[in-house]
């Protein structure tokens, strides 16, 4: 990569300044120490960045190497991850300010992902068809869809980017990254291995800049045959809107509400610690979060008191702070939102258990926001309807099975939920009858990349990870041969 640091785009396999000179200082949402300069993009270097995948698209080299050499060269892409894995999480922990040890965790789910794609992409092979003529010979094959735009977001940074790098790689198309604009320097760092290890020039772009300018160009470019967005659910559809007029492929994730639902006769211990992880990990800046427990009515005021006891001892500090359990959030901006958040719902009933507060003393520097609890809420309070993106947990309590049900799937989203209980039967019943993507049964989180990730209604279009995954990257075709063609005498010759 060039020296000088405003030349952080990825251009047809240069590394370019933005056309307008312009660059953005990143800061580290912990303490406001600065992270990097890098460019700061926008339309102009977008279209070139889409002009230079069209043309290595087109020219053929990714598109028609072999699935098994394409799949080696992710595998291969891996074991550089594994190889700079302390460097990769640093510079993760440094942009977004969580934790060291969460993001190390991050870039070894991130190697699996490519992993994953690495072996999956050589069983492409298609199938053969039977025509019932033995002198047809069919086949549905798999092609690249072409030039796809990514567009990810700041919270896991290179884990989201690599769930659609990986497949689309694999698959053969050209790509257009378009990373957050306060979280670039993985994507930075991924696009150097990538360009390392030999990836032809123009497979991989990457275009920095805020996504008003630089993304915008992805969704509407005729050139563009695939965009691909993980994010909030207003620009989705300002995404889905722009992509209608050239009906280009949309694949859309976009956050939940999601419901972790306890029954009486859970694990206590374990479903209390687990409600703390579902909603406080990386302060709640997760689309998977559980921000709504539902707990069974007889042993609600006891885990709801817990939970309380426990939030209130939750340790914040920075990326390096051996002591932290969790980290800032990501902007004073979004600290604002998360706090606007809270008062509405104070505002409508609802009553503050712990936290509602900004972090003081030590934390005063950082955007931390103390892991908040609140009681006393009803179904239709923003804060169960909305989605807060912060560590905020709202408490709902359920009479029984139905009622559960019922509740749980009462909101427009659908990613992901959990149910808690120890009865096989009931958790089985239960996880059938939610409306979410993902299902949990006493667990809370975990994921596999040969598992699909996405959800219902307003959580979005498509499936990210496992075979759907890399589906959404291809194109499925249809070739008839006939091996013996004759005349059909359909229409007389009137010769």
């Amino acid at each position: 990569m060039s020296e000088t640091p405003s030349a952080t785009l990825f251009v047809g396999g240069r590394w370019v300044p933005a056309r307008s000179g312009e660059t953005r200082e990143i800061r580290c949402p912990a303490d406001g120490e600065l992270v990097g300069v890098v460019a700061e993009g926008g339309a102009e270097d977008t279209e070139a960045a889409v002009a230079a995948a069209r043309t290595a698209f087109d020219d053929g080299a990714w598109r028609d190497t072999p699935a098994p050499a394409r799949g080696d060269f992710l595998l291969r892409v891996a074991a550089r991850l594994r190889e700079r894995k302390a460097e990769f999480a640093r510079a993760e922990s440094l942009d977004t300010g969580k934790r060291l040890v969460e993001s190390e965790i991050d870039m070894d789910d991130i190697a699996a992902c490519f992993t994953y794609y690495g072996k999956v992409a050589a069983e492409q092979a298609g199938r053969v068809v039977d025509a019932g003529d033995p002198d047809v010979v069919s086949r549905v094959v798999h092609e690249p869809v072409g030039v796809c735009g990514l567009i990810t977001p700041w919270n896991y940074p290179l884990l989201q980017a690599a769930w659609k790098i990986a497949p689309a790689l694999a698959a053969g198309n050209a790509i257009v990254l378009k990373p957050s604009e306060l979280t670039p320097h993985t994507a930075i760092l991924m696009m150097q291995v990538l360009e390392e290890l030999g990836l032809p020039a123009g497979v991989a772009n990457l275009v920095l800049g805020p996504g008003a300018t630089a993304g915008a160009p992805l969704s509407s470019h005729a050139s563009v045959d695939m965009v691909s967005f993980t994010g909030g659910v207003h620009t989705g559809r300002t995404i889905a809107a722009a992509a209608a007029p050239t009906v280009k492929r949309v694949a859309l994730e976009l956050g939940g509400k999601n419901p972790n639902v306890v029954f009486a006769d859970a694990d206590f211990d374990a479903a209390v610690d687990n409600a703390l992880n579902a909603a406080f990990v990386h302060s709640g800046q997760v689309c998977s979060a559980g921000a709504r427990l539902l707990v069974q009515d007889e042993i609600a005021e006891r885990f709801v008191d817990e939970l309380v006891r426990r939030a209130q001892h939750i340790r914040l500090g920075g990326p390096f702070d051996p002591d932290a359990e969790t980290g800032p959030l990501i902007s004073a901006e979004h600290r604002d939102k998360v706090t606007a958040y809270v008062e509405r719902g104070v505002a409508e009933g609802a009553r503050v258990r712990c936290g509602g507060t900004w972090g003081e003393g030590d934390l005063a520097a950082g955007y931390y926001y103390l892991p908040t609890v609140l009681d006393g809420v009803r179904r239709g309070m923003s804060v169960v309807r909305e989605e807060g993106f912060g560590p905020v947990v709202t408490v709902e309590t359920f009479a029984d099975e139905d009622e559960a049900v019922a509740t749980a799937n009462d909101t427009e989203y659908g990613l992901a939920g959990a149910v808690w209980t120890q009865d096989a039967g009931r958790a089985q019943r239960v996880a059938g009858r939610l409306r979410h993507g993902t299902i949990w049964i006493n667990d809370f989180h975990p994921y596999l990349p040969q598992a699909e990730w996405g959800g219902y209604g307003q959580s979005g279009t498509g499936r990210e990870l496992g075979p759907t995954g890399l589906a959404e990257y291809q194109e499925v075709k249809h070739i008839y041969q006939n091996t013996r063609p004759q005349v059909t005498g359909w229409f007389r010759d009137h010769a």
